[in-house]
């Protein structure tokens, strides 16, 4: 297995666990707040579809205007990381943020996958905002699947708190 091919297999692992935590959560819970945990489920995803296109997507290959044109991207900085989580409730539709969730994650995992290993040592396409942890792709990329798995941490605490125990299938 070369470097890419490990990349996409841990950025495919870490979305499966993204979309598995958010689809069992329901969606009436998405907006609660829970005392002491300053996040909610919305924010969550927002900030995940953000962070998606950024470290995966923008920094790698630059906009892409297809996603760009299906998602409110202004919107969602604004909200998603900008914006604390009280801001985001009631401001989206949960298919809507689902769908957009799922739109990057695809695009991110078609560019992932169509580069090849020397090209993760090259720098970042310039972005008005510095990358805060990466200099190369690979860095950016390998930032992604730790960032993502962090928030997959959040989401589970969340679930547990607004719905129940997430199941794993070992009972």
């Amino acid at each position: 297995m070369n470097i890419v091919e490990h990349l996409t297999k841990q950025t495919e692992d870490a979305y499966e666990w993204t979309n598995k935590l958010v689809e069992s959560i329901p969606t009436d819970k998405w907006d609660e707040i829970p005392e002491n945990l300053e996040t909610n489920v919305t924010w969550q995803i927002g900030h995940l579809t953000m962070s998606f296109y950024y470290h995966s997507i923008m920094v790698i290959k630059g906009h892409q205007m297809d996603v760009i044109h299906k998602i409110p991207l202004q919107e969602y900085d604004r909200l998603f990381t900008k914006g604390k989580p009280q801001d985001s409730v009631g401001k989206t539709n949960p298919s809507d943020l689902i769908s957009h969730l799922k739109l990057v994650q695809g695009k991110s995992l078609q560019i992932i996958k169509y580069l090849d290993d020397k090209e993760l040592t090259n720098t970042l396409k310039e972005t008005e905002t510095p990358h805060p942890i990466a200099k190369t792709k690979y860095e950016a990329l390998d930032w992604n699947i730790k960032h993502t798995m962090w928030h997959c941490g959040q989401l589970g605490i969340l679930k547990r708190i607004v719905d129940k125990r997430y199941d794993f299938g070992l009972r």
